[in-house]
């Protein structure tokens, strides 16, 4: 049987994106009850996640996604969620068993209506190349699963094409998903349309489409819905975008193919195409279409690493790093959003690279210091620095340099250090045993190089 699975993300007290009039976990739904009106009328079987605005988990979805689903049914997972707003654009995601047909159909029809497409896509979990970076895309592992973002709120032309297009977007989309399932393609008759403009945007005949409509001569009516045939497929290479775009273009195996002479064409390895396949054997079918990765593919996802500290929320830090709190949560695998100080998260990084983010200042430990006395002075936890550090233990040594969380504050000198001028018959040596501390913590502190010392010479001495 073949069902539509429709999942409007966030809801009860995850909002998900504000910004104006958009309030995401409202938005989802009111365009989630409007595909379903829209397949209702297509009389295609379909189910809501939830219809109200309720708190959900994904594992709570996960379940009720399940509980739909049935042995030899085809489900369609469509999910509603902004995932990135770093540009501006609607995107969609579909998952690494899949080719990308129903995207391309989706990407399609709402660009037909004025949406402006970004790309289609796929990404992988940088865990596990192997499978798809959103769970919602992983699972189940037996529908065609795919996340439809439609914009960035935070764009004025996004936000208001969003907010004043629901009907329209919710009927392209039940067109895509309609194509999908039966082949064919539906079109809104527009004023100006003919036959002939029509076909020609389709790339099929007239008779073609006159056929399919059962039409007997050319007239046409604004409003009326044209079923659009599908033109024929040609058994060619075919380039798809995978992955922040070129991940690898598409092959369609045609008869006489094997692994290797693919592999060996494209100047890459069996192994590389039976895990980018997830292929247990060496056997193709006719028509069976290879993800070939191209010259410049690569399945590693960058990050920074960022240490959270007092005041922090996964909102915040994802504003701060130009990304979104979901990203953050499926990078960390995170499933609330709650979080420690001196927790460590991955960040996605736009730089290339993996970077550790230096979000802390250094302090160098002198006599009588322990981590409760240095938490408490840099507002900070015991547990956030021994986890900045790798500290196993609350043992530390004196002269010993740790990372602190910083939380853009500075503690005044005088809680720091008091100052001393050097006078005649000074050594370092002596002038740490009077203040209690050592040679190398007040060299540390002055960035000394030698223990040379001048009369009038002022020295930050360590508390």
């Amino acid at each position: 049987m073949e069902k539509v699975i429709i999942n409007p993300s966030y809801g009860g007290t995850a909002s998900g994106i504000v910004s104006g009039k958009f309030i995401e976990k409202d938005y989802n739904l009111e365009l989630a009850k409007s595909l379903q009106t829209k397949l209702n009328n297509l009389n295609i079987t379909n189910y809501l996640t939830r219809k109200s605005d309720i708190t959900l988990s994904n594992q709570e979805r996960l379940n009720l996604i399940n509980s739909f689903i049935n042995q030899g049914d085809k489900v369609i997972l469509v999910t509603f969620e902004i995932v990135d707003t770093s540009e501006n654009g609607a995107r969609i995601i579909y998952s690494l068993r899949n080719i990308d047909t129903l995207s391309r159909d989706v990407s399609d029809d709402l660009e037909n209506i004025g949406t402006e497409i970004l790309k289609f896509y796929q990404l992988r979990n940088p865990s596990n190349t192997s499978t798809d970076f959103y769970e919602l895309i992983r699972e189940p592992s037996n529908s065609e699963n795919i996340i439809i973002s439609l914009g960035n709120p935070n764009n004025s032309a996004d936000n208001s094409f969003m907010l004043n297009n629901i009907n329209s977007i919710a009927n392209a989309i039940a067109s895509a998903i309609n194509t999908y399932l039966t082949n064919e393609n539906i079109y809104i008759v527009k004023s100006g349309d003919t036959l002939f403009s029509i076909a020609t945007k389709f790339d099929i005949t007239v008779d073609e489409l006159k056929s399919a409509n059962n039409l007997t001569n050319n007239a046409l009516i604004v409003g009326n819905e044209l079923i659009i045939p599908k033109s024929k497929e040609v058994n060619q290479e075919i380039t798809g975008e995978d992955e922040e775009m070129d991940m690898y273009l598409n092959y369609k195996v045609v008869k006489g193919d094997s692994l290797y002479s693919i592999a060996k064409k494209y100047e890459t390895t069996v192994d590389i195409l039976k895990d980018i396949n997830n292929l247990t054997d060496n056997s193709l079918s006719i028509g069976q279409i290879i993800k070939i990765p191209t010259s410049t593919s690569s399945t590693e996802i960058y990050y920074n690493n960022y240490t959270v500290v007092k005041g922090d929320s996964l909102y915040s830090i994802a504003s701060r790093f130009n990304t979104t709190v979901n990203a953050i949560k499926d990078l960390n695998n995170l499933t609330t959003n709650n979080l420690s100080i001196g927790q460590v998260l991955k960040i996605p990084s736009t730089t290339g690279s993996n970077q550790e983010e230096e979000n802390y200042s250094t302090y160098t430990v002198v006599a009588g210091d322990s981590l409760y006395k240095i938490a408490s002075l840099y507002q900070t936890s015991i547990n956030a620095i021994k986890d900045l550090n790798n500290l196993t233990t609350n043992n530390l040594s004196i002269g010993q340099v740790l990372k602190i969380p910083s939380l853009n504050i500075t503690p005044s000198t005088s809680t720091l250090y008091t100052t001393y001028t050097v006078v005649s018959g000074d050594s370092l040596y002596k002038i740490a045993g009077k203040f209690n501390t050592t040679v190398n913590a007040i060299k540390n502190l002055n960035n000394l190089s030698t223990n040379n010392l001048s009369i009038g010479q002022i020295l930050k001495i360590p508390k």
